[in-house]
């Protein structure tokens, strides 16, 4: 295994999703049913199979189109979009 992916991998995921949308819904979730076990499972199950998608998904994109380029789109898009936020057209 390739311990600097996995450790650059783990911390980019892990810092971008604390604080998110689907950490505050666990975190009603599991207040709300008392089940946190159950709401954990769940949680967990759902975001591997997002990210099996995710990898899945940019292994057969980058056979079509070089990864270079999906950086530089991904990075435009996120400016335009911090823009439009910005500018208040979001």
């Amino acid at each position: 295994m390739a311990w600097s992916i996995f450790l650059r991998t783990f911390g980019l995921v892990f810092l971008a999703e604390l604080g998110d949308k689907t950490q505050l819904s666990t975190m009603l979730l599991s207040a709300q049913y008392k089940s946190p076990w159950t709401v954990f499972i769940g949680a967990a199950l759902a975001l591997v199979l997002n990210a099996a998608l995710g990898v899945a998904f940019g292994e057969a994109i980058t056979r079509l189109i070089p990864a270079n380029l999906i950086q530089k789109c991904a990075g435009a898009l996120f400016m335009l979009l911090g823009a439009l936020l910005f500018f208040g057209r979001g």
